[in-house]
């Protein structure tokens, strides 16, 4: 099988999960795994982070040496998409499934499509959102995915969700009511904590130490953090500290600005950029708990990271972050855009931290639902003996 996803050049959420999920069908033993990666999304000047895009210093992950590796595949092709189509030929894969999130990958997916068709493999395609958000209040970029994206899905055998929620609005949306739609979990982010030396979660001197991380953008909420964050007393307040680590997209500074003139300013560090996989490690391993008031979304990298660091969290009742959390004795539900109710849960968090809770979510398991639905689509069920290493030719990686 082949995973298709976002590669290292700009990288985000969609890249570490691409980069997981690989590892995780690698690990089976029982399918053989290559990965096509999307390396320029789009031309660096359109691109929100475009100030680290390429910065190799961002990323530690590598992928597996016995998974033949595509990377990648840019916007404009040139010779990429040749090379791409060639690897994908040559590895002839029975099920090839795409990350979906955004509309700049949509003309490389069909063509990648194309040649697994050409090949007999089946099409998956994965959801991570219907279109990213900052996409889809563009009316251009809206109309073309609107217009396009049917055609892929014309062309899809079987949808992969991580939520009921999202099941409803993908069928809801897009009428998928004649193939499988399979809800798998989001599986969890341990490169960032727990098994990557992130210690138990502790306290310091009485302090709370509360993290807000992820891209800062209209739809996570962060001023509704930093409105609860200001309506705590001054005693209050003295007994937090609060760290927002993020880089800031589609011109949203209306966080930034709160920030400056809060009158416990004193109180909160802004790191106002992507960081890299280290400073990553050190911020979780420095949290007491974890607040994502996000007002709208289908899943969280952070939210999972702070999962598999044994962190408390709280967390918006919205999408299918309501499953997820419902999963995590962690998790401290509230409704999105409430600020008097997350001013409630922050000064409830104390009494939450200082214990480490159990993440149930796993790789293992999301490879073998993925398995159970390839068996479907396939026709009948693949069970191969334990792969051994592959031949040379195909081991390396096929560099564009």
């Amino acid at each position: 099988m082949c995973v298709v996803g976002s590669g290292w050049e700009f990288a985000s959420g969609i890249s570490y999960y691409t980069h997981q999920l690989t590892q995780a069908f690698a690990r089976r033993g029982d399918l053989l795994t290559s990965a096509v990666l999307m390396r320029r999304l789009l031309p660096a000047r359109f691109y929100p982070g475009r100030a680290r895009a390429g910065d190799t210093s961002i990323v530690t992950q590598q992928y597996p040496e016995a998974v033949p590796l595509f990377n990648g595949v840019d916007w404009f092709w040139g010779l990429t998409m040749p090379r791409a189509l060639r690897f994908v030929v040559r590895e002839r894969p029975d099920v090839i499934v795409l990350q979906w999130w955004t509309g700049t990958v949509l003309h490389s997916y069909l063509a990648l499509i194309a040649a697994a068709r050409l090949c007999g493999a089946r099409v998956v395609v994965e959801f991570h959102e219907t279109q990213d958000t900052g996409e889809a209040i563009r009316p251009g970029a809206a109309a073309y995915v609107n217009r396009v994206f049917p055609r892929l899905l014309r062309r899809t055998d079987g949808v992969v969700v991580h939520s009921e929620h999202d099941a409803a609005v993908v069928r809801e949306r897009f009428g998928l009511h004649d193939r499988p739609i399979a809800v798998i979990p989001h599986g969890p982010y341990a490169q960032h904590a727990g098994s990557a030396g992130v210690p138990g979660p502790r306290r310091h001197d009485q302090i709370t130490n509360l993290l807000f991380f992820g891209t800062i953008r209209p739809y996570k909420g962060l001023e509704d953090l930093l409105a609860a964050f200001e309506l705590l007393t001054d005693a209050e307040a003295g007994r937090f500290r609060l760290t927002v680590v993020g880089e800031t997209w589609e011109g949203h500074t209306l966080p930034a600005r709160m920030i400056e003139e809060s009158r416990h300013r004193n109180r909160i560090a802004f790191v106002n950029r992507y960081v890299n996989d280290v400073e990553v490690n050190s911020y979780f391993a420095s949290a007491d708990a974890v607040v994502l008031p996000y007002r709208r979304s289908s899943a969280s990298g952070p939210l999972h990271v702070t999962m598999a660091a044994g962190l408390p969290v709280v967390v918006t009742d919205v999408g299918g972050l309501t499953e997820t959390a419902a999963r995590y004795d962690g998790a401290a539900l509230v409704p999105p855009g409430d600020v008097p109710a997350l001013l409630s849960a922050l000064r409830e968090l104390p009494a939450r931290c200082g214990r480490r809770y159990l993440d149930s979510s796993s790789w293992a398991e999301s490879a073998e639902r993925y398995q159970a639905l390839f068996d479907e689509l396939l026709g009948a069920p693949r069970r191969p003996e334990r792969l051994g290493a592959r031949p040379a030719d195909l081991a390396g990686t096929a560099a564009a």
